[in-house]
């Protein structure tokens, strides 16, 4: 295995028993070894993807007293301007966001009137991400030799949230403090993101078991997939949370400006996150917690302001 491994989910999608175990295999050593895979052979178009940056870019160019009416906290709906990510890592975060969620509860003042073809864009985007997760997750079933509707049902498909996170490139940041990054170390906290990013020399990097920060790689049209905090605590540690970060500009490329769209699976807040039945689990017994419990305690330290 690489660094960061590759799976290919087309055998999957063609449905014999035997391709999907392969599958499945190489996403648990995946998950198991590094806790990031790379996943080709997906259904999410560049098409689409480059239609959702194109509309997010006009929406990000906008002056912040603009920007600023759509305003909200990390994790919410709208605008989030640059600011620390967690309060336990000054300097801020070289970044903006816009954040969104299921159609079912939309709330028609989250989305910005001056960037009109903005919402029907990521939410095509996030709709078909949503389903890709719901597929994986069958394939984690299988890798952990579980039902096949362990996870999915567990993890409903109105349960995600979406982001599109602007990366200014030096020419638009100015001076960059000793230390300050894009984005700061950390793990996600809930069962798996898809993040579909570009390629930029200011880019993600993963840490390894041993330590270690590794570049990811960037193949075109691969979704980057990690497991969640929530994820590696189901499976008692046997898949990685990986802590990730990305770059800040670089000085060698000023006008390097990145834009990733990233989709955030998590599972019904009742649901009951313990031991797994099957003899796949990990080594750690953690007590059974609710998934609601355990994110809320999670996203304490995530700043309001």
């Amino acid at each position: 295995m690489t660094a960061v491994p590759l799976v290919d989910l087309s055998p999957w999608s063609a449905g014999d028993p035997d391709a999907r175990r392969r599958v499945a295999t190489d996403v648990d050593r995946a998950l198991c070894e590094v806790g990031v895979l790379m996943l080709t052979g997906h259904p999410i178009s560049s098409a689409l993807t480059c239609c959702v940056r194109e509309e997010a870019r006009s929406f990000f160019a906008q002056p912040p007293a603009v920007k600023a009416a759509l305003a909200c906290f990390p994790g919410g709906r709208g605008w989030v301007p640059p600011g620390p990510a967690r309060r336990s890592a000054p300097p801020p975060d070289l970044k903006e966001q816009f954040g969104f969620g299921p159609e079912p509860r939309p709330d028609p003042g989250a989305w910005p009137a001056g960037s009109p073809s903005l919402r029907p864009a990521a939410t095509a985007f996030a709709v078909r991400c949503a389903a890709l997760a719901a597929e994986l997750l069958r394939v984690f079933a299988l890798a952990l030799d579980l039902d096949d509707d362990f996870f999915v049902s567990r993890c409903p498909a109105d349960a995600w949230c979406a982001d599109l996170t602007w990366h200014p490139g030096r020419e638009a940041v100015g001076s960059v403090a000793p230390g300050q990054l894009r984005v700061g170390p950390h793990t996600d906290d809930g069962v798996l993101t898809l993040t579909d990013r570009q390629a930029g020399l200011g880019g993600l990097q993963i840490r390894t078991p041993d330590g270690r920060w590794v570049d990811a790689p960037h193949v075109p049209g691969a979704l980057t997939v990690n497991a969640g905090d929530l994820l590696a605590r189901w499976t008692g540690d046997r898949w990685r949370s990986a802590p990730h970060r990305v770059l800040p500009p670089p000085v060698e490329a000023p006008a390097e400006e990145l834009l990733s769209l990233a989709l955030r699976q998590d599972a019904d807040p009742l649901a009951v996150v313990e031991r797994l039945p099957t003899a796949a689990a990990g080594p750690t017994r953690h007590p059974p917690v609710t998934a609601g419990e355990f994110l809320r305690e999670r996203r304490e330290h995530v700043p309001v302001g």
